[in-house]
């Protein structure tokens, strides 16, 4: 495990295509590079997950959502306004990601967390980030570093302790059919706390 002083040595791991636990707003999360297709490959063989589930990503600023998605629906734009907040959108995918990242949902969830370790780490790295839990495929995900090694043991390249993070739901997941959003999982933030009707 890492200390938080060094982030920069967790944003070489990505770098050089390895996998790093980091904590979120909700659970802890697994990040690699969603641009390397050995990076995911290696993800989903670490976290024992089926290929036909999706990876969310983390983003640090509105602006790299370029990186990921082929446009932004209109209906999404007053909850891009939510952020940072345990709200996962999904937008139209951008041609030629992985479809490892995507499942071939043609689409990809995106959010900003307002973990600030999480926020810190996503902008070191200058890109986005996968942030699917961290745990097992089947398993509780982790709320603290040492569930994280207790269920990964050597699987990892660096675990970036920041203490024990909320757990409870995660986050909200909200896409949109045509015009018409969808509330695709119910998580922290309920419909009741948006600024929209399902």
């Amino acid at each position: 495990m890492i200390p938080h002083e060094s982030l920069q040595e967790a944003a070489t791991v990505i770098r050089q295509g390895g996998i790093v636990a980091f904590p979120t707003e909700t659970y802890y999360g697994l990040a690699v590079d969603p641009f390397n297709e050995a990076a995911l490959a290696r993800l989903y063989e670490v976290k024992q997950r089926p290929e036909h589930k999706p990876i969310l990503t983390l983003i640090s600023r509105r602006d790299q959502l370029l990186q990921l998605v082929e446009s932004v629906p209109a209906c999404l734009l007053p909850l891009m306004d939510l952020w940072p907040a345990p709200l996962t959108l999904v937008f139209p995918a951008r041609r030629g990601l992985s479809s490892l990242l995507t499942a071939g949902t043609n689409t990809i969830g995106v959010r900003i967390s307002p973990h600030p370790l999480a926020q810190q780490f996503v902008g070191l790295c200058r890109q986005p980030l996968t942030a699917t839990s961290a745990n097992l495929s089947g398993s509780p995900p982790a709320t603290t570093a040492a569930e994280v090694a207790d269920q990964f043991a050597d699987s990892l390249d660096c675990i970036i302790d920041g203490g024990t993070t909320s757990g409870g739901a995660g986050s909200t997941l909200v896409g949109c059919q045509g015009r018409r959003l969808v509330l695709l999982r119910r998580g922290v933030l309920g419909p009741e706390d948006l600024p929209c009707t399902f």
